[in-house]
């Protein structure tokens, strides 16, 4: 752009006091996510088009002299986008939910291509489980790719029409279009999932918040402690020291490479635990606003191996560091294999989704509860335990016995425990169940899970 023109651009851009930003992807999702931004009257639209990703790093590499901040349209547009190192403008994409999933897996039923399950990328598990058993197809038979979900379209083809040749789906639902229409052309019936508004308007909420006039948040520093859980254990199922040592480096390595997709610092603290640092807004983006660590899923699917991870945000390295060891104490007490966040005025978020799906991908839990829980004699690892089994199983109800099962303790105790909590408001009787023999036994709600559950969603800046 000639110097005049690009003066004429900022003072233009000044006097509207509107801020520019890249709109890059296929022409559908493009006027979406134009319908969509006219209600953020911060951004002033650059739309581009494409018609297939490879061209999204070249659009952007041209947007980002005159944009502040891109919003590509898929995760594989973003990835291209990513890799491309003269493209310094942050970058963020929409980010595909169960929401599309519902009105596809509607039109599939009411065309009767159901019949032999489905096929599905992009997507995590959880999302396909809860969109199946909301719509009351709990028989349905479905395949979840488990890569990355920017893979490329021929190893999504190559996916989709395996389980289809072997019998395994009848219909395929992917985030891809390009997928959509080769899958199509094969003879494969297919479906192309597509963002609600409301996933568009997350992405816009993200990419004004890396604008530079919320930069400070940004830029501030997260410490992350990474601990493989049992690793004594492991290492004595290896047949001598020198396969021990070279399950050591690979893990070591996978850690590196996560690191890396952070732009952070590793420092290996010695044995099996790891400490490292990134900046916030990376690190939100990369979980996915704080719903999954892609990397426990890697280390548990290669060596079978889980990680306890803690995440510190704070004012300074000091308190970051301090609350990503609270952290790290609340996922060993949930038993491990967990992910807890513990921000600057000490709210946590937590469990992340880890190698195992979760019902409820984020529960959010503020400070004053915890404090108010401390005092009515629920211990740290006690909640670190409930929070950990309401996100992977979604209980909140439980009965005398299996709760001291899961706490750890006798049932007298559990009884105390829960007459205690009861009075200060924590917990309340259900129900009750009827059993053959005996009295019936009660079933006690803690209704202080249902709190963080409600609250859970948008992690609030």
């Amino acid at each position: 752009m000639p110097a005049n023109q690009e003066n004429h651009f900022y003072q233009r851009l000044q006097a509207a006091h509107q801020i520019p930003i890249g709109i890059i992807g296929p022409q559908r999702l493009v006027e979406q996510i134009l319908r969509v931004i006219e209600t953020f009257p911060s951004f002033e639209a650059v739309p581009r088009v494409f018609e297939n990703a490879a061209e999204a790093s070249k659009l952007a590499e041209q947007l980002a002299s005159e944009t502040e901040v891109l919003l590509l349209s898929d995760p594989l547009s973003h990835r291209k986008v990513k890799e491309n190192p003269r493209v310094t403008v942050p970058a963020h994409y929409v980010p595909l939910t169960d929401a599309g999933l519902y009105k596809a897996l509607f039109a599939a039923h009411q065309r009767g291509q159901l019949d032999r399950g489905i096929s599905v990328d992009t997507l995590t598990e959880t999302m396909v489980r809860r969109a199946c058993r909301d719509l009351g197809m709990t028989d349905e038979r479905w395949n979840v790719y488990d890569g990355p979900v920017y893979a490329s379209p021929d190893k999504l083809i190559a996916f989709h029409q395996a389980g289809f040749e072997s019998g395994g789906c009848s219909v395929v639902f992917t985030g891809q279009q390009a997928v959509a229409q080769r899958l199509e052309e094969k003879g494969i019936p297919s479906e192309w999932l597509l963002p609600s508004d409301q996933d568009i308007v997350v992405a816009l909420e993200r990419a004004l918040l890396s604008t530079e006039t919320r930069r400070s948040k940004e830029s501030q520093i997260v410490v992350g402690m990474i601990n493989v859980d049992h690793f004594e254990r492991v290492a004595m199922q290896r047949s001598n020291e020198h396969e021990v040592q070279k399950l050591k480096l690979d893990i070591h390595r996978m850690v590196l490479d996560y690191v890396e997709s952070l732009d952070g610092f590793l420092a290996h603290q010695g044995g099996d635990e790891y400490l490292f640092f990134t900046t916030r807004g990376i690190f939100e983006r990369e979980s996915g606003g704080y719903k999954t660590i892609p990397l426990a899923k890697d280390v548990n699917t290669t060596h079978g191996i889980s990680l306890s991870i803690g995440i510190g945000f704070g004012r300074s390295a000091s308190l970051a560091g301090t609350h990503a060891r609270t952290a790290m104490r609340k996922a060993k007490e949930a038993g491990g294999n967990a992910c807890f966040i513990v921000r600057e005025d000490e709210t946590l978020i937590g469990p992340l989704e880890m190698a195992d799906p979760v019902r409820e991908v984020l529960s959010f839990t503020d400070a004053e509860l915890m404090k108010h829980a401390v005092d009515a004699g629920m211990t740290s690892a006690y909640l670190s335990r409930l929070l950990h089994n309401r996100a992977k199983y979604g209980q909140t109800d439980y009965k005398v016995h299996e709760l001291a099962s899961l706490l750890g303790i006798t049932v007298r105790s559990a009884h105390r425990l829960l007459l205690q909590w009861i009075d200060h408001g924590l917990v309340a009787i259900a129900g009750m169940e009827k059993v053959p023999r005996g009295r019936p036994r009660q079933i006690f709600r803690f209704t202080c899970l249902d709190r963080t559950s409600s609250e859970a969603g948008n992690v609030p800046e």
